[in-house]
């Protein structure tokens, strides 16, 4: 059997930094790849053919919570009572989770908040714009998707910054200079307090039903049984945490490739209708989620002649798939005017992204509207200075975006429109 790769050896800071040569190398020489990381060992698939097949391969089981127990080392002990969601089930259990929250995720009705998110963006901007500098990801990446997914839930406005500092705990797990005990010490108290919050929602949102989605899977619930108590919090979560965070370092990761390919932004900028093409080529260039999230061999498989036995952890590896030369010519190299191929960034087959029409709105306002707003928009540290999340990190993206920017005051609103004075009636004789 073939020793895994050490994670000394592809884990590190320069691999955080820049990862896609030593997934060349491994695309290349080792495609399908025993290796151990910071986290738990696995199996990684790095070409795109493997990549789309294993996606949809029905011998790679999502149920993490059968007799492995694999949940248990890749999410902690904490983590079953939100984690147990439909993004870790296989059909038909995914099948039922997904049809009761699919129809939230329209795109009729993902179009309908359109306006909403374009004023929560000019808000965010309006918060900086006069500074001429910002951090971008905690001054507007972070909070346009989570005042988005927060306001479709129905989480109280005055919540939403509590439930934003747990949720970034768990994604910046691994990035603090605590000890390995501590950090996990935090990553669980955070897992509980969200859990505990989450049913309070839940318990609310029985009591006051409300218009919004919460209040929606509770009426599922209670109607025919549909969905289970815990399922609905489990299920919360999910909605809460993937509505924002692969979002979030979508827009860090995009404004930082452009900012380093000023062609690419010059020919935004200058041709606008590219947006929509452009979203999907800067998620394939560097996408938020470099490896799927984990799956587990039901029996022994093969791939490439490799032997991935029975119970292995198996990573695909959307991010090396993405920048496979048998699919993308030239892929390493940005190209907002490229073809529109067939990217894996959102997934493939069941589990493909639910909320792909929010993410790909939020992108193209945020990017659009930021790009307006903030002539003169660089970098405010050299590139290799970014502090980026842990290289073993489940989500590729950035802890700290500071840029700086031609500051202009932020628009005066418009006083409210005086009503008319009735007119007084015409006297008769």
């Amino acid at each position: 059997m073939t020793e895994p790769l050490p994670a000394s050896q592809l884990y590190t800071d320069q691999f955080a930094a820049d990862p896609y040569p030593a997934l060349a190398r491994l695309r290349a020489d080792a495609p399908v790849c025993p290796v151990s990381s910071p986290r738990f060992d696995s199996y990684l698939l790095t070409r795109f053919d493997d990549a789309r097949a294993a996606l949809t391969d029905p011998r790679l089981s999502k149920d993490l919570y059968g007799p492995g127990q694999h949940y248990l080392q890749i999410f902690g002990p904490n983590s079953e009572a939100l984690n147990r969601n439909m993004l870790n089930a296989d059909p038909p259990e995914h099948t039922r989770l997904r049809r009761l929250v699919s129809q939230a995720f329209a795109p009729r009705r993902i179009e309908a908040l359109r306006p909403r998110v374009r004023q929560i963006v000019d808000d965010l901007i309006d918060g900086f714009v006069a500074q001429g500098r910002a951090e971008l990801m905690h001054d507007f990446a972070i909070p346009l998707p989570m005042v988005v997914i927060c306001e479709l839930l129905g989480v109280p406005r005055a919540d939403q910054g509590q439930v934003l500092d747990w949720t970034q705990v768990i994604r910046t797990s691994g990035s603090s200079r605590r000890p390995p005990a501590q950090e996990r010490a935090a990553v669980g108290e955070a897992q509980v307090r969200l859990h505990h919050y989450l049913a309070g929602l839940v318990a609310a949102k029985r009591a006051e039903p409300a218009d919004d989605l919460v209040s929606a899977l509770i009426d599922a619930c209670d109607q025919d049984g549909r969905l289970s108590e815990a399922e609905l919090v489990t299920t919360t979560f999910l909605l809460l945490f993937a509505g924002h965070q692969t979002t979030a370092d979508f827009l860090g990761n995009a404004t930082v490739a452009l900012l380093t390919h000023p062609d690419q932004l010059d020919l935004l900028r200058d041709t606008p209708e590219l947006l929509p093409s452009a979203i999907e080529e800067l998620l394939r260039f560097d996408g938020p989620l470099p490896v799927a999230s984990p799956r587990v061999a039901t029996e022994d498989v093969e791939y490439r002649g490799v032997h991935i036995p029975a119970g292995s952890i198996v990573g695909v590896a959307l991010n090396a798939a993405n920048h496979d030369p048998a699919h993308f010519v030239d892929p390493d190299r940005l190209d907002l005017r490229r073809v529109r191929g067939p990217h894996l960034g959102f997934g493939h087959g069941v589990h493909y992204c639910l909320g792909v029409s929010l993410a790909r709105m939020e992108a193209q306002i945020g990017l659009a509207v930021l790009l307006r707003r903030l002539p003169g928009l660089r970098l405010a540290v050299p590139v290799d200075e970014l502090r980026r999340l842990p290289a073993a990190s489940p989500f590729r993206g950035l802890l700290e975006l500071p840029v700086r920017f031609v500051a202009s005051a932020p628009p005066v609103p418009a006083p409210p429109a005086r009503r008319p004075r009735p007119t007084e009636p015409t006297p008769t004789a």
